[in-house]
């Protein structure tokens, strides 16, 4: 595992040096030190806070969505954007090509009645026509790979390789501010933390095409967007997390984070959001959620064993679900980008909620079951 990690990370140093990463002559991480941190309250603006904050050191857009053809064929997809502060100052930051952020992207999608899943990943320096975020609003884009917003519709598009994108979600619900008005605790230390929003119930309509099918299907279904900023979220005995993200039956949505540490137990900040049909939030700590891992798929690519099916109650609710995958093979090797390999994909599930049956369906995603994450975020 150690290897691993070394590999993954020298992956990622080189690809920096070799983009030009120690522009002006500045060593890496020489400003480590600099970068704000996420303590304390934020006063939030919008749409100026679906931008950029370069500020801070790490950044992401996450975009994932169950959505259906008109026949009821299933289908998932994922689409992030990341910012990773490299250097907080330069020389002559208005030069088009000194470099301060590296921003890198994942793009996934899932065709549920075949059994396939595809992905691809990429990376660049931000620089003219390549990668950049505005600071005053949504717009994120890594070459033809883009999200933006405008009033509130978001729209989000890529394409690569035979796989195709493009979608327009809407918010049927308000944003929802996790953890403490928004500030996000990932670990007992101050700054051990982000500022995490999301859109939870987004609808979804648009066209996607996978490598398989001739044609572009048109598609409508629903999306999770989460929005996460901050400079020192995970400690070198944090090996990894489980994030599950649920749209219920009933009209509820419930996201649920748990921070996996070397010794087996589970980071006590970890916690959740249980968000009501008309958009109430309320935080979930970590004693009121109980998660049970059933069973286990293991990667013939990497190896690694991850959970595929999962108990998950939320008592304070009445809510008893059991989920499992869609696809087990839903894993991203990302030695383009990041270098990290993890596991996310579609997932459903049915159980019970206030005493009622409920089906859900979402996404799900598993860090350090390759590989730890520890240090590296």
């Amino acid at each position: 595992m150690r290897d691993r990690i070394k590999k993954s990370l020298l992956r990622f140093l080189s690809f920096l040096v070799m983009m030009g990463c120690l522009y002006s002559g500045y060593p890496l991480m020489a400003y480590a030190n600099e970068w704000r941190q996420a303590i304390g309250p934020w006063k939030w603006v919008f749409p100026r806070d679906h931008g950029s904050h370069p500020e801070f050191r790490t950044e992401w857009w996450y975009f994932t969505g169950n959505l259906a053809d008109p026949s009821r064929k299933r289908f998932g997809y994922q689409l992030t954007f990341f910012r990773q502060g490299v250097l907080f100052k330069a020389t002559d930051p208005s030069h088009p090509w000194a470099i301060r952020d590296v921003y890198l992207a994942h793009f996934g999608l899932t065709d549920v009645s075949s059994g396939q899943f595809w992905y691809a990943d990429r990376a660049s320096r931000k620089g003219p026509g390549l990668a950049g975020a505005s600071e005053e609003g949504l717009k994120v884009w890594l070459l033809n790979w883009t999200a933006s917003m405008e009033g509130n519709r978001i729209k989000v598009g890529a394409r690569h390789q035979g796989m195709e994108l493009s979608l327009e979600l809407v918010p049927r619900k308000p944003l929802v501010f996790h953890g403490k008005n928004g500030l996000s605790q990932k670990g007992p230390m101050e700054g051990q933390a982000s500022y995490y929003f999301s859109y939870t119930d987004l609808e979804a309509k648009g066209v996607i095409k996978t490598p398989q099918s001739q044609t572009p299907f048109r598609v409508e279904g629903i999306s999770w967007f989460d929005h996460e900023f901050g400079s020192n979220q995970l400690t070198p005995d944090q090996v990894g997390w489980d994030w599950f993200s649920l749209h219920l039956s009933d009209g509820q949505d419930l996201m649920i984070y748990l921070l996996r540490k070397k010794d087996g137990t589970v980071e006590t900040s970890s916690s959740g959001t249980l968000v009501t049909r008309s958009g109430d939030a309320t935080h979930l700590r970590l004693t009121e959620i109980n998660v049970e891992v059933v069973d286990h798929w293991k990667s013939p690519k990497s190896g690694g064993r991850y959970p595929s099916r999962w108990r998950l109650k939320v008592p304070r609710a009445k809510i008893d679900l059991e989920i499992s995958s869609l696809v087990p093979s839903q894993e991203l090797l990302t030695e383009g980008s990041t270098g990290v390999i993890y596991w996310e994909g579609a997932i459903a599930g049915k159980g019970t909620s206030a005493d009622k049956p409920v089906t859900c369906e979402g996404y799900v995603e598993l860090t350090g079951y390759a590989g730890s994450l520890g240090g590296l975020f």
